[in-house]
């Protein structure tokens, strides 16, 4: 499928290149630091608050070693959002190595 020229043009435009795959490229490529940093600042709030990894957090809730009643609203949202943050930064940085 072709590329629209309007998108084209943008892509030239904003990364002020004369080929539209080195654009392409170069536009990618920032998404994928941009995304990458954004979930390593999710990931570190969540290390931070409970001063330790999200391996280590997953740890203590099943052993139930955590400080907090694991049950708890708070445990679960942190949990998923940390869980999501790292299977995210994981695949960004997969798929970031594989083309870039």
């Amino acid at each position: 499928m072709p590329m629209p020229a309007k998108i084209g043009e943008i892509l030239i435009k904003t990364t002020k290149s004369n080929d539209l795959d080195e654009a392409l490229f170069k536009v990618l490529e920032d998404y994928f630091i941009l995304k990458i940093k954004n979930l390593e600042e999710t990931i570190d709030y969540f290390q931070k608050k409970w001063g330790m990894n999200f391996e280590e957090y997953k740890s203590n809730i099943a052993k139930n070693t955590l400080q907090k009643d694991h049950y708890s609203f708070e445990c679960e949202k942190d949990f998923w959002e940390w869980e999501e943050a790292v299977t995210l930064k994981n695949h960004y940085e997969t798929i970031k190595n594989q083309w870039m």
